[in-house]
């Protein structure tokens, strides 16, 4: 029953952006919440099950995406960029690269049909292939399968100034899928962004992220990955619109 995991109303209720900012911040909940507890044992378990079930498909894209990606402009295999991480700390973030090289130097905003994706880059996008690499960076640690998107430290330094409560996501692990990222618009106030991923790490738990890392799975096989708001579990969005209000 959707009750049995919605989000409990009585622990955080937003009401507005005014009321928000007031709000006592998320640091210091997550020791006294099971979101250290499982996360690691169920990062690891989700991996090793998609490695034991894919393992033809992750050879068959490990020789196929770099000859694809080389024979396309010539370019670097992968794209690596320093990300803040959780509670600050930095970590070389991993990517399949889509985009032409050094493309960061233009701007570290991407906007829609942004002319400096590749031919190859459009289809691993789509599919989400170009997420791929990110596993070694669950495997290491630095990330999960759910939880805030990692921001490039220049970004993030950025979004802090404008709102200092940006800080709070790094009480969390960031993610490979996340919450704002599935459910908001692709290009959102990052205001707007944050309080849905408060809104996680308060409330995260084992089914939540399984529900989540399901409903990502959808939408990747069907080509739909990296378009913003995803039409996915309307239950789920509907409770996450409600508290983020």
């Amino acid at each position: 029953m959707l009750e049995k995991f919605c989000f409990d109303r009585d622990i955080m209720v937003w009401t507005s952006y005014k009321n928000f900012l007031m709000e006592e911040p998320v640091s210091g909940i997550l020791a006294q919440s099971k979101i250290h507890r499982y996360k690691r044992p169920f990062d690891l378990a989700v991996l090793a099950v998609v490695f034991a079930v894919g393992l033809p498909v992750w050879i068959l894209l490990g020789i196929m995406v770099p000859i694809c990606i080389w024979l396309d402009d010539r370019g670097p295999i992968f794209f690596r960029q320093e990300r803040i991480g959780q509670f600050g700390r930095k970590f070389s973030f991993l990517k399949f690269r889509s985009m032409v090289p050094n493309a960061e130097r233009t701007s570290l905003w991407t906007r829609d049909r942004d002319p400096r994706v590749t031919r190859v880059g459009r289809l691993i996008r789509r599919t989400a292939i170009d997420e791929v690499p990110q596993m070694i960076n669950i495997l290491r640690g630095e990330m999960s399968w759910v939880g805030p998107r990692a921001l490039p430290t220049k970004m993030h330094e950025m979004a802090v100034e404008e709102q200092p409560r940006f800080v709070e996501r790094l009480e969390a692990l960031p993610g490979a899928v996340g919450v704002a990222q599935m459910y908001l618009p692709r290009h959102t106030l990052s205001v707007r962004r944050l309080k849905y991923d408060l809104v996680y790490i308060r409330k995260a738990s084992m089914w939540l992220d399984f529900r989540l890392i399901a409903w990502a799975a959808v939408y990747i096989l069907s080509g739909k990955w990296g378009r913003g708001r995803l039409g996915t579990d309307q239950g789920l969005e509907a409770q996450l619109v409600e508290e983020s209000k």
